[in-house]
This record gives structure tokens, C-alpha cells and sequence, in this order.
């Protein structure tokens, strides 16, 4: 629930945006994973919250943000929020695009699984949907 809190510190215009953003707006938009680990990192909790926020744009192959970590330099809370959020995003509407369904959404994920995202990561997720009956609240 907290996994985009640094989003308080992007100015809500950008966050808005009905159109493609500019390769400036984009980062500073990537900018919540800092800003959230930052509100978070001197607080106690029993799991390492503050590093998964700051991971959950992280990918398999390295290609994520914000520090380019791959593969097992991960947590598995991370790539397990990693897969969440971007079944979330897809599935949900955008300001700047409609929703596109939680077909496209799992679709996405299967079609990244094992390069982008983490293949075991994303067998769970299929399965709480496709098999478990798993749904998305509107």
C-alpha cells in the first residue's frame, strides 16, 4: 500500500498527465523510488521496506531503475511488488490511456517472464488469477 509514497514528491501535474512525458518528466517521475526509500529508511520494521520500495522498478536483466539491479541482487519482495504493480498499471486506468484489462496485464507479465520479470514470481501470478479465480477490485 505504501510502495509509491515517494509520489508526494513529484509535482501532481506530472503525475496527471494526460500525454507521453518528456524524457525529463519521466525522470523525475522515477525519482519516487529515492524519495520513498529516503521517507523510510531510518524507520524499524520487521522486513526491509524501505529497499523493496526503492527496488520495485528494478528488473530481472538489469534494465530497471533506479540502480540497474539484476537477477538475484533482488529481494523477492521486490519482485514480487515488481509484478503487482505492473499488473496493477496495466489493468487500471492511466490519465493518459484507458484501462487495458487484466488479460493484456497477465499477458504482459508472461510475455516478460523470466527477462523483465521473475519467472517464478510470475507463475504465481497466473495462477492466482487464472487458476485460483484471483480478481482486481474496480
Amino acid at each position: 500500500m505504501i510502495h509509491d509514497l515517494g509520489k508526494i514528491g513529484i509535482p501532481s501535474e506530472l503525475l496527471a498527465k494526460p500525454k507521453v512525458l518528456s524524457a525529463m518528466e519521466l525522470g523525475l517521475i522515477k525519482e519516487h523510488v529515492n524519495i520513498g526509500f529516503n521517507i523510510l529508511k531510518d524507520i524499524a520494521f520487521p522486513w526491509p521496506i524501505a529497499q523493496i520500495i526503492r527496488q520495485h522498478h528494478e528488473r530481472m536483466d538489469g534494465s530497471g531503475y533506479p540502480l540497474g539491479l539484476k537477477g538475484d541482487a533482488l529481494l523477492l519482495e521486490s519482485k514480487i511488488l515488481a509484478v503487482a504493480d505492473e499488473v496493477e498499471a496495466i489493468a487500471s486506468h492511466r490519465p493518459y490511456r484507458a484501462a487495458l484489462g487484466v488479460e493484456a496485464a497477465l499477458a504482459e507479465i508472461a510475455a516478460h517472464r523470466g527477462t523483465l520479470f521473475d519467472a517464478d514470481v510470475v507463475d504465481a501470478c497466473l495462477c492466482l488469477f487464472r487458476e485460483k479465480g484471483y480478481k482486481i477490485e474496480d
